[in-house]
């Protein structure tokens, strides 16, 4: 998914199923305005332990990438070595990812992203590790990125284990904490709604309203009436000025969060180095 900024220049949110975002998009467009372009965010180690003994040295096949069928992975009995022309990160797969860096990885002038493509199409869980290891593995990137994904997740201290379903007893923690994101969440689970309700100010199947919408009237009553959720109108009749920011509090959170990420960032020469 992108999210097109002001200067049109839109940053890709790796957003899954079960992942949903609470903060809404004039307030994320307002916390990211003031970033570098280039900035990605994502977590990452280059202390991979046991994942790199188990997912990465562990030869497999996906088949699916050759048929039309969704077809179960094939482990070989084979293992390899660890490469020793490039290191080797990762972390968390979801990321928050620069346009300038998702060119690179599509062009790949140097060759690096494709020849890391072929290496983690023999890896169980590629997205835990590709994009980490191509950014880390740059020169042009390396210096781009911001160890945090801005999600809200938790989960046991053995890494072996899924992070907790969210509910409505996470929620307080969720909303104070300084993230954009949470996951996991089961369908339809009663926090969904409350976060529907309570921060993004929508019907479960309408849209956030914003400075955009025309119909000032229309979007308050629907903020006035945010508890009957019955209507199927769409609560935008017009659209007015899609450029227009007006963040609220948690914007502004959000925005100062960030901005300490980056500055924190710009103090260290080689942030891939320190991992």
């Amino acid at each position: 998914m992108f999210i097109p900024t002001l200067y049109k220049q839109p940053i890709q949110l790796n957003q899954l199923p079960h992942v949903i975002s609470y903060i809404c998009f004039p307030d994320l467009l307002h916390a990211f305005n003031s970033l570098p372009r280039d900035m990605n965010f994502i977590d990452y180690t280059n202390k991979t332990g046991w994942k790199e003994r188990q997912r990465i040295n562990q030869i497999v096949i996906d088949p699916s990438l050759y048929f039309q069928e969704n077809t179960p992975i094939f482990h070989a009995s084979e293992t390899r070595e660890t490469p020793d022309a490039f290191r080797i990160f990762g972390g968390s797969p979801w990321s928050i990812l620069s346009r300038a860096f998702m060119e690179y990885c599509v062009h790949g002038w140097d060759n690096l992203p494709r020849k890391l493509l072929m290496y983690f199409s023999n890896v169980e869980y590629p997205l835990e590790s590709y994009f980490h290891t191509v950014l880390c593995n740059s020169d042009e990137f390396q210096n781009t990125t911001l160890n945090n994904d801005l999600r809200f997740i938790l989960s046991d201290t053995s890494p072996h284990v899924e992070p907790h379903f969210l509910n409505t007893s996470y929620y307080e923690r969720m909303v104070r904490s300084k993230a954009a994101f949470a996951r996991p969440f089961q369908d339809d689970d009663p926090v969904l709604q409350k976060v529907d309700e309570d921060i993004l100010r929508r019907r479960s199947d309408g849209l956030v309203l914003g400075s955009w919408c025309l119909d000032i009237g229309m979007n308050q009553s629907v903020k006035a009436n945010i508890g009957n959720l019955t209507s199927k109108e769409d609560s935008c009749s017009g659209w007015d000025n899609i450029d227009a920011i007006n963040p609220g509090p948690d914007g502004v959170k959000l925005k100062a969060f960030v901005s300490k990420l980056a500055a924190e960032r710009r103090l260290q020469s080689n942030p891939c180095n320190q991992q």
